[in-house]
Parts: structure tokens; sequence; C-alpha cells
């Protein structure tokens, strides 16, 4: 029975997940590396990995400053409310991300909302990048806050209690005893934070228009190559993306790898200082 459940378990990871990875890659470099790379320098995908690359780089930050507040008031408060703080984190993983890109368009197009005033003075979200942004830090936000609280609550609130009795102030709590406490949580929320940011398709696709060189990203570049019947385009772009997944998932097992490290050095070290003082 084990021994089936093994062989079922790795036959549905070569079939679904490593043989489409590789297929990716052997479809990207099927003509060669000169038209590999062509399609990577063309100007249309370069501009879509640039804004992939701008995007990740303002939503990454903002959900880890979200993050950071929402665990830390979860985990370390009590106060009204709180459950349903912790049921608005968990929303974009209930919404469709395409129900996402609609909800920003009736709030902040030209028919919605807020649309004919943001107009009025010149701001335009829809259809450009801040849009872009918003969709993208809605779909991610909830990554790096559900990697801390458990964190948090895991370590208590007696380090931070302490500190404060020793005189440190709120700040400096946070900095030098709540911050290194939770730095693996917290670096693993980034990673998957920032791998969803680049591949997010739905909402971007919704709250962008593609346009071709101003508001495509790279997921939906793949689309629009792969529409036009340029295969090995959209399979190079396409490669970069699988290329960070893979990143993403290497850098996952290594963080996994450390924290068990510490985790049992630090439990060594309880055992060998109770053996010195028994």
């Amino acid at each position: 029975m084990k021994a089936a459940l093994i062989v079922i378990a790795l036959a549905f990871c070569l079939i679904f997940l490593l043989l489409p990875l590789v297929n990716v890659f052997a479809q990207a470099l099927a003509k060669g590396g000169e038209v590999y790379w062509q399609a990577l320098r063309h100007p249309d995908s370069w501009a879509a990995i640039r804004l992939t690359l701008i995007v990740a780089a303002i939503s990454v930050p903002l959900n880890v400053l979200f993050g950071l507040a929402a665990s830390w008031a979860i985990a370390k408060f009590e106060f009204r409310g709180k459950s349903l703080l912790i049921t608005l984190i968990d929303l974009p993983f209930s919404v469709s991300p395409v129900v996402a890109g609609l909800m920003f368009i009736m709030l902040f197009g030209l028919q919605g909302f807020l649309g004919p005033w943001l107009d009025q003075y010149g701001i335009k979200i829809i259809f450009a990048i801040p849009g872009i942004v918003l969709a993208t830090i809605f779909v991610t936000f909830p990554f790096v806050a559900r990697e801390l609280i458990p964190v948090m609550q895991a370590t208590g609130t007696e380090p931070e209690q302490a500190a404060l009795t020793l005189g440190a102030n709120g700040w400096q709590t946070f900095w030098h005893v709540t911050l290194p406490s939770v730095k693996w949580g917290l670096i693993y929320g980034i990673i998957l934070c920032n791998a969803r940011a680049m591949g997010e398709f739905g909402a971007v696709r919704v709250v962008s228009a593609n346009i071709v060189g101003h508001t495509q990203t790279m997921p939906l570049r793949v689309e629009s190559l792969n529409d036009q019947f340029q295969g090995s385009a959209a399979f190079a772009v396409a490669s970069l993306l699988a290329l960070l997944a893979l990143v993403t998932l290497a850098v996952r097992t290594v963080l996994e790898w450390k924290q068990t490290r510490d985790f049992e050095l630090a439990q060594r070290e309880q055992v060998d200082s109770r053996m010195v003082d028994s």
C-alpha cells in the first residue's frame, strides 16, 4: 500500500508538473539560443519584463508593511474586530482575480464611482500602471500576513513583555525582539508574494487593457504572443516565469532547511544547558 501511494504521487508529479515544466524550456529553446534571446530582447518583451519588475517592486514592499502590521496586531494584541480583520486578509483567496479586476474598474473606471472625479483632475488609474499595482496588491497581500501570523502566535508575547520590562520602547522591541524571531516566515512570505505578483494574470488582464509596450506584463505578453502564433517567443517569455518558479522553490527549500536546522540547534543548546545545570 505504501509503495503504491508513493508511485501514484510520483507519477502525478511527473505527468502534471515536471513534464509541462520541461516542455516550456524545450519549446523555448527549440529554434536555438539566438531565436530565444531575440524574443527576450524584443522591445515589447523587454517593456513587459520591465513593467513586471516595477509592479513587483512597488507591491511587495507595501504588502510587507501591511503583513507586518496586521500580523503583529493579530498575534500580539486583543481588540474588537480582530476576527473581521482576519477574514478580510483571507478575502483575496476567495475572490476570483477577474472579479477583483472588475471591482477596481467599477471603482476607478470612467463610468465607476470615483472615475469622473479622477478624470477631472487628470488622474488615470484603470488601463495604467496604478491600476495594475492596485490589482496586484489586492491578490497578493494575504501572503506575508498569513506566513507571519502563526509564527508570531507561536512565539507568544513573553519576549516582548520582557523587553518592555527592561526599558525598551515599542520600536526597539519590534526591531530587536519581534522581527528577528519571525525572519524566516517573513522571508518566505516575501518570496511567495513576489512570485505571485510577477505571475498574476486575471486581475491585471482586466485593469490593464493589455496595451502592448505600455500596460502589458510578462503573463500578458505570453498570451499576446501565443494569440499571434509566435509560439517560440511566447515560450521564451514563459520560460522566465518558469525560472522564477524554480528559483522560488529552491529558495523555499533552503529556508525550510535553515529553519529546521536552527530549531534543532536551539533544542540541543537547551538540552546541553539543562544537563550543565543539573
